[in-house]
């Protein structure tokens, strides 16, 4: 019982294990049952399954603040939104991946699924790294902060413009460094086929594996602007890593809703950028305003974010109703 109460990283051993053991629980649940088989989610699944996995992590918030306390159920909500809200722009790009591949929606959950388990690891690492910094060294929230700003002008500046996918160095690395095939074997990563040259059957990368490969550096981008992101919330690796993680696990349910209407977002990322500044900026203002602790109340985060995030999510549905009245005639007349 004394090992399980060591603290590590700041937090109680046994709290750790149990988040751990409730990510395995539900990986397993997904991947074991729910989807053992492949096929394909719609609309309604997929909006279901969104709703149990953000019902579970704000359940956790609940857990955080029997545990931890009110600030810290706070930083974490504040995060899990955050992290939910940055995750909306990285469906739109993994959308544009899957097309680009022409990977049908019956293997895109395979996809997101196995790349979830490399987000879990990679944001462990980047989390715990940025953690030992920002213990060592405290000014470097300020660079973070910097970072966050100049970041959500750039997002602003970029809002329109569409990811390249044909144009990224890791994907023409990928191609240049592996043999692959022209179309997808089913839902298999690599397969055997003879070598053009020698005849030996040896090892080829499908279209599918190369889709994951997209997905995960996709992700490790995103990650960038996301972590120091929860940082300027709470340098707390407990909080960033739950609220980070409790907000990817939906992030693959969330896409085949959110795939499906795309264009009904389109000003979003006005609103994430504006939310990207805002969060580095309280930083400074903590300071500037004197306020306790050099910090703008969580409570006050997390209203601000909501206020941004709902007038973003608004705005763009107000802006491209007509859009969306044009294709539901178009499809009825059709």
């Amino acid at each position: 019982m004394d090992l399980l109460a060591t603290a590590w990283l700041g937090t109680p051993l046994w709290l750790w294990l149990s988040f751990f053991g409730i990510v395995v629980a539900l990986l397993a649940l997904d991947l074991g049952v729910l989807h053992r088989e492949d096929h394909e989610i719609g609309v309604k699944e997929s909006l279901w399954l969104s709703a149990f996995y953000i019902s579970l992590g704000l359940g956790f918030a609940g857990f955080v603040w029997w545990q931890l306390g009110q600030q810290a159920a706070i930083e974490y909500v504040t995060g899990f939104v955050v992290e939910k809200s940055l995750a909306m722009d990285n469906v739109f790009v993994i959308a544009m991946i899957f097309t680009y591949f022409a990977i049908p929606r019956l293997y895109q959950h395979r996809v997101l699924f196995w790349g979830i388990l490399g987000v879990i690891l990679l944001r462990g690492i980047m989390i715990g790294f940025g953690a030992a910094i920002v213990t060592q060294y405290a000014w470097v929230l300020y660079l973070f902060a910097a970072f966050l700003i100049v970041t959500g002008i750039q997002m602003w500046r970029n809002a329109d413009k569409e990811y390249d996918v044909a144009g990224s160095p890791v994907l023409k690395w990928v191609r240049g460094h592996m043999r692959v095939t022209d179309g997808l074997h089913g839902n298999q990563f690599f397969v055997k086929q003879p070598d053009a040259a020698t005849g030996r059957l040896v090892t080829w990368a499908t279209p599918l594996f190369l889709a994951l490969v997209m997905v995960e550096f996709v992700d490790l981008v995103f990650a960038i602007d996301s972590i120091p992101a929860i940082f300027a919330i709470t340098t707390d690796p407990f909080i960033v890593y739950t609220s980070n993680i409790f907000a990817i696990l939906g992030l693959r349910a969330l896409y085949f809703a959110l795939a499906a209407m795309v264009h009904r977002f389109h000003y979003l990322k006005y609103a994430l950028a504006v939310l990207l500044v805002f969060i580095g900026s309280k930083i400074f203002l903590g300071d500037l305003l004197g306020l306790a602790g050099g910090k703008v109340p969580p409570s006050i985060s997390l209203g601000v974010t909501f206020a941004i995030l709902a007038a973003g999510v608004g705005f763009s549905l107000w802006k491209t109703k007509d859009a969306e009245t044009t294709v539901s005639g178009g499809s009825a007349g059709g």
